[in-house]
């Protein structure tokens, strides 16, 4: 039997970025807050230091910042006719583990979603008319906007020092930025950083074509930087460590950097670390949750942490699990298309290659994953979709991220892969190379879901996640539109050789493209057809706040965490001003 612990005014379950700007938020509004993290305390001044960092082996192999598949892991399947599997190396996707989750070991490239993306289904019906949406496409509107989230998007930009160029300052173009980005209320906090040579080639070829190069913004700042939050920030040395790993210069932005400090000495946070929480205790005649149970894995304890509210700020899987185990939400049922949990899972869909150049310096080894230029001509509702047989797109970006020992050599197509013709070969082009990707949407389809899988369990005994996806052939055809301009930019930079690469046919867990995880506990405007309302209040729980991406309707064609991040600023300010005066429903079905 659980022990019962002492009533707190607050729970946080996962100290990624989502649950650590909550804590932060709530604790300055006056609440006693616990934080649960299932795996170790990651603290900067023992972890984040430069003779631990640089070890590709360890991080970028072994993986040693994500999570324990022994523990807890997802089965996959491609279709819902097919027998799910565990997982048991994560490939093509890697969630984080620890405090600081994710956050910690992304690439930080730092996106605000494009305004017609928050209202993406009344756009496409009102530009192509509403039949032109395929039945099996279940996309929805956001029940908020780009203006309303605006302010946020710029808190979470300055929290974290993003480093870039606006294009669109308050309604007018900037040269030099993205001229298709929503309007900023203020320029980013740092210049973008340097450009590497592959990337400025790249910019010079695609403005040469008509389009529109801009540097990506990042959130590694490009010079030393104070943040609201009083913390002080290095700038990115370009060291070329970056991806899977922890900054050594504390330049990049992670929930360890920017915020665990100030809540570390704040007397109403408790951090509690190796904790797995197994279930969220749900009273559903009331529809509220009263606190969670959760193990101490060091132990082997079991413990009930009652709260007045609790924040689900777990990555999308264990968001969606949550929700099943409670019965909170009526489970999502492809076969009917009723139901809400579990609905509308989306990737990233991703597709590129390289461009080798014989004799040209790129000075590879160096670099950071924003270390990049992209166009977005071919992003959301940027260009006319009419008679392409597909809706969305992404941008298209050419990267100077590094290029580390292991992982960082890449041949052209013929060369030999082994043996002393790989070696000569390796040494001719390790230097003289540039990489490009193509990151595009993934809109919801009725077939792309999680549920809980009826056989495989966790070492706690809970069922595993099941998670039912695979590309559509609207996403099949978008991504191979943005390479075919991809294309039109690597010809006119005039490589040598190149290579790139269109996505299979069916989507695998072996290679890695993203972790760019979206859906299962959507928002929306109405408790049919979706598990949030605006503010990330359940609709059935009216104290249960859920973070993070699980909350998107879809995946559009930017990195999710700037989105995210604002989510949570604008959910925590309802709480805040709203919920704590008069708790319950905020938003009424």
């Amino acid at each position: 039997m659980a022990t019962r612990l002492k009533d707190i005014d607050a729970v946080v379950v996962g100290m990624g970025f989502s649950g650590a700007i909550l804590a932060r938020e709530l604790t300055k509004a006056g609440l006693n807050v616990v934080g649960l993290e299932r795996g170790a305390d990651r603290n900067v001044a023992e972890e984040f230091t430069l003779s631990r960092l640089r070890d590709e082996l360890r991080y970028v192999v072994r993986l040693e910042l994500m999570q324990d598949n022994s523990t807890d892991t997802i089965t996959f399947r491609n279709a819902p006719d097919e027998l799910a599997l565990p997982i048991r190396r994560f490939g093509a996707f890697l969630p984080g583990e620890g405090v600081g989750g994710t956050g910690i070991h992304w690439g930080a490239l730092h996106w605000r979603f494009l305004p017609t993306d928050f209202r993406i289904k009344s756009v496409l019906s009102e530009k192509y008319g509403a039949k032109a949406i395929p039945e099996t496409m279940s996309i929805q509107d956001w029940p908020v906007s780009y203006d309303e989230l605006e302010p946020f998007y710029d808190r979470f930009d300055k929290l974290c020092g993003v480093s870039g160029q606006a294009g669109n300052l308050r309604g007018t173009k900037v040269a030099g930025g993205n001229p298709f980005e929503g309007p900023r209320s203020e320029h980013y906090p740092n210049k973008p950083i340097k450009t590497g040579t592959g990337p400025a080639m790249f910019s010079a070829a695609a403005n040469s074509l008509g389009y529109h190069a801009f540097p990506v913004p990042v959130a590694t700042s490009s010079a030393a930087y104070v943040n609201p939050e009083g913390i002080t920030l290095g700038r990115c040395e370009y060291c070329g460590h970056c991806n899977r790993t922890a900054c050594e210069s504390n330049a990049k932005a992670s929930p360890n950097v920017n915020l665990m400090p100030v809540l570390r000495a704040d007397p109403r946070f408790e951090l509690r670390t190796r904790v797995f929480v197994t279930r969220l205790v749900y009273d559903k005649a009331a529809k509220r949750v009263t606190g969670v149970v959760y193990t101490d894995m060091q132990t082997g304890e079991e413990y009930e942490q009652p709260a007045g509210i609790v924040v689900l700020s777990s990555f999308v899987f264990g968001n969606t699990q949550q929700l099943l185990l409670a019965g909170i939400g009526e489970p999502y049922d492809p076969r009917t298309g009723k139901g809400v949990v579990g609905k509308n899972y989306c990737y990233q869909f991703e597709a590129g290659g390289e461009a080798f150049f014989e004799g040209r310096e790129f000075n590879p080894f160096m670099g950071a994953p924003g270390m990049a230029t992209a166009i977005d001509d071919f992003n959301g509702e940027n260009f006319d979709h009419s008679g392409l047989g597909f809706f969305g797109g992404g941008y298209i970006a050419c990267t100077n991220a590094g290029a580390p020992p292991i992982g960082g050599r890449v041949l052209p197509r013929g060369e030999p892969r082994w043996g002393a013709g790989w070696k000569q070969a390796t040494t001719k082009w390790y230097r003289s190379n540039t990489r490009f990707n193509t990151q595009g949407s993934v809109y919801a389809h009725r077939d792309n879901f999680m549920d809980l899988d009826p056989t495989y369990k966790d070492a706690l005994g809970r069922p595993l996640i099941r998670l039912t996806y695979n590309g559509t052939e609207n996403d099949h055809k978008m991504s191979r539109y943005l390479v075919d301009k991809l294309e039109s930019v690597v010809k006119a930079m005039n490589p040598t050789h190149y290579d790139l690469q269109n996505r299979p046919k069916n989507f695998t867990i072996v290679p890695y493209q993203s972790t760019h995880n979206t859906g299962g506990t959507i928002a929306g405007s109405d408790p049919k057809s979706s598990v949030v309302n605006r503010y990330l209040q359940a609709w059935d729980a009216h104290n249960l706040f859920i973070q993070g991406a699980s909350v998107f309707p879809q995946q559009h064609g930017y990195n999710p965490t700037g989105t995210l991040g604002a989510l949570a600023y604008w959910s925590a300010k309802a709480i805040t001003e709203q919920y704590l005066k008069s708790p319950g429903p905020l938003v009424h079905a």
